[in-house]
Formats: C-alpha cells, structure tokens, sequence
C-alpha cells in the first residue's frame, strides 16, 4: 500500500511511525516532510493541493492521511482534491473542516445540535469585545480562524484581554477574522479522539495536554507542551455522558447537515460541575496529544485508517495498550514569541526504551541534528502507571540536550 502523510510535525512523525510499524506492508511518502520524516518515508515535491493531488496521481498513491489541519482548507481542499482523483483520503471536505477552520461556525453548530458548550457572542471590533465581556473575568477569547494552537486567550484581567484585542483585532497577528467572546468554563480539561466515518464512529484512547509554556500553567499559550493519554482517564459513565451527549449528537448533526466526514475528529472538553461541555473541535490529531495516543494504538493501524478513508469503519483492525503513555516536549529558545533555530541537538543517540518525534528539526551539513522551529521534539514513553511513565520520560529527555532548551518539569503530574 502506498500512503501519502501530509504535514511536517511531531504529529506526522508519529502518525508516519504508526503506520511504518504495520503489518501491513506500505511505502510511504510525506510532503511537505522533514529530515527526521524522510528516514522513512520518500519525499514528495508540490506547490499547493493540485500540484500535489498530482504528484499523487503518478506515484499511484493509494491512500492520503491528512496530518496538517490547514491543507484541508488550502484551495480547493485536499479531501476535495483527493476525491475528484479517485483517491481515498484519511480527512474531510473542505465544508466539513469548518467545524476547526471557523471558531463561530463550530458554535454555531454546538447550538444548532444542541450539543452543550459555553455561551458566546462573535464581534467585529474592539468596542464590541469590551461590550461582550462587560467588565466579567475571567473571559475566554477566541479568533475565529486557524491560528496553530495559539489563536486563544483565557484572560483574568481586563490588561490581559485588551493585550490579545490588540494582537487579534489590530496588529492582526492571525490574519483577518472575527473574534469570539466566549463564557470562562472551570473543571479539568480531556481530549476526545474519535476516528469518524460518515454516520458511524469509534472513540479512541482520551488524553490531556498542557498549553502554557511554564511549570503551573504560567505564561504564553503555544502549541502544546506536553501530553497524557490513558484508557484509565475515561471512566465507563463519563464516556457514556460524553458520547451521548456530545460525540454521538455531532456525527449524528455532520449527517443532517449534509457534510461527509471521514477522518480523526478531535473534542476538547471542559468537565464542569454541570456536566461536560466542548469548548473546540480539530479536524485532525491532535498536537502533541497524537504523541501520546499513537505509541498507545496497536493492531494493523494502516489498514484501519485505509479502510476508513474508503468508507469502512473496523475498529477489530486495532487495540489500546492499558497504562499511562506521556510526552514531554522541548522548546527552542525564545518560544513562543518567537524560536532560534542552529542550536545543534545532542544526545538523541542515549534515549532507550522511549520514542522520539521529531516537530521542529534539521539537519546541519555534519549531518547532525539541530532545531528549526518552536516545539524542536517530543520524547514519549509509556508505563504502567502515570508514575512509572513521568519518572521514565524525564530520564530519557534529560539525555537529550542543546542550548536554550525549555522544558516543563510536571508534564503527567499537573492536573492530577
């Protein structure tokens, strides 16, 4: 079988490891890809979703896993493109991937199915934001596009918010778009993975992750600094609530609403004293969760996923290891204002029994390693217990090293 992953991150690196690692045979291409990546996949050279529809055309791929949430809406989107070409794609249409690309079209698709989430109102301009919120904080902004993780800002203070309506309504820090004011949710956090094909779907291993660059969840927001993910986190009555009322209704909702979904649907759930309440929905993996998760996935998880992009839902092609699974993500210096790249990266070699994926890396011309971009690698190991996995984790990522490296030191401990 030859598959196509589309992405360049930690979580492509993981989803390409997932499906090199498969009894079934396949060869597999990445683009856009990075050094790390072509260790075992075929690069793959394009412009833009038509180019690379074409590329895989005569390359004769027979499967496209969509990694990277901003290609499915690029163009005419990748899905679409795949489709019109005759070849299966692990991901949704264009239409269907508004439920991540557009923050105001997945609320109001929460209120139309009647799927429980906080109030909101969207605003145009900084007057009508500070008229939304009304002097009550916490509050929780949001910009309505695709901002890599960082396009939201839970604001305590009124200095906080007009810091982020300054970035997203004036500087346009994300680009043009809406924002939306949203109602400030307490409880602890849970990512849902359900792996959705058309109007039947399997809810996969949950996980949590950790936002903020510092220990205690402390400064900026990124794209993820960690990640935990483990069966025992998703009791039988919470997973029962949570599909009733939120997995379940949103399949059932993407049916009424005409828009055809095959691929992972990622939940980011609020568990509040009322009950769970979605606060998002990624299109995709999840970033680092996928880190976490994927190690934990056994059985033939390509032919599962290529299955699945043709239609057919068999969730008997995979299983869950039980025990704890934790990745703890390094950061170059500087993120996530910004990130310094040429820092080279040693000790790689030293890490034993725990995988590495590579998110923001190259190599230099000796042939070493060294950081290319804000979250540079993720080390992830599993264990029995949650305790057994967070001592292992930080054994192994202490091997790994370069200068201006940020790490957090209670990934898989905070929050629980």
């Amino acid at each position: 079988m030859k598959v196509l992953v589309v992405g360049k991150g930690g979580r492509e690196h993981a989803i390409i490891t997932a499906l090199h690692e498969s009894p079934t045979e396949t060869e597999i291409y990445s683009f856009p890809g990075s050094d790390a990546i072509f260790e075992i996949a075929t690069p793959v050279e394009a412009d833009g979703v038509a180019s690379l529809v074409a590329a895989m055309k005569e390359l004769e791929i027979d499967l496209c896993v969509a990694g990277e949430e901003s290609y499915l809406v690029k163009d005419e989107g990748l899905a679409n493109a795949c489709e019109a070409a005759g070849i299966p794609c692990w991901g949704p249409p264009k239409a269907a991937a508004q439920l991540e690309a557009s923050k105001e079209f997945a609320k109001e698709f929460m209120v139309r199915h009647s799927i429980p989430t906080g109030g909101y109102a969207t605003v145009d301009t900084i007057e009508d934001a500070r008229a939304a919120i009304g002097g009550k904080y916490p509050t929780v902004l949001k910009f309505d596009g695709l901002a890599a993780g960082k396009g939201v800002a839970v604001c305590l203070d009124e200095a906080s918010a007009e810091e982020f309506l300054d970035e997203v309504l004036v500087q346009r820090k994300f680009g043009d778009g809406r924002l939306l004011v949203e109602e400030f949710l307490e409880g602890p956090e849970i990512s849902i993975f359900a792996s959705v094909v058309d109007s039947d779907y399997q809810i996969l291993a949950p996980a949590r992750d950790y936002k903020r660059i510092f220990d205690a969840d402390e400064g900026p927001n990124t794209g993820g600094m960690g990640a935990v993910s483990s069966l025992e986190m998703l009791g039988d009555e919470l997973r029962e609530v949570v599909e009733r009322t939120i997995v379940r209704p949103t399949v059932e909702g993407l049916q009424k609403d005409g828009l055809p979904y095959r691929g992972f649907l990622y939940f980011g759930l609020m568990l509040t004293p009322d009950g769970p309440k979605i606060l998002e929905y990624n299109c995709r993996f999840g970033d680092p969760e996928a880190q976490a998760v994927l190690p934990m996935i056994g059985g033939d998880f390509a032919q599962y996923v290529f299955e699945g992009a043709k239609g057919h839902l068999k969730p008997e092609l995979i299983s869950f290891a039980e025990g704890w699974s934790i990745c703890l993500v390094t950061a170059s210096a500087g993120y996530p204002a910004s990130s310094r790249s040429g820092d080279v990266i040693s000790g790689l070699d030293k890490v034993e029994g725990a995988r590495v994926f590579h998110a923001g890396t190259r190599r230099n011309e000796d042939g070493e390693f060294e950081t290319a971009g804000g979250r540079v690698l993720v080390v992830v190991a599993n264990g029995p217990t949650r305790g057994d996995a967070v001592a292992k984790v930080y054994r192994e990522s202490d091997k790994v090293t370069f200068d201006g490296m940020q790490r957090r030191t209670d990934i898989g401990t905070r929050n629980f």
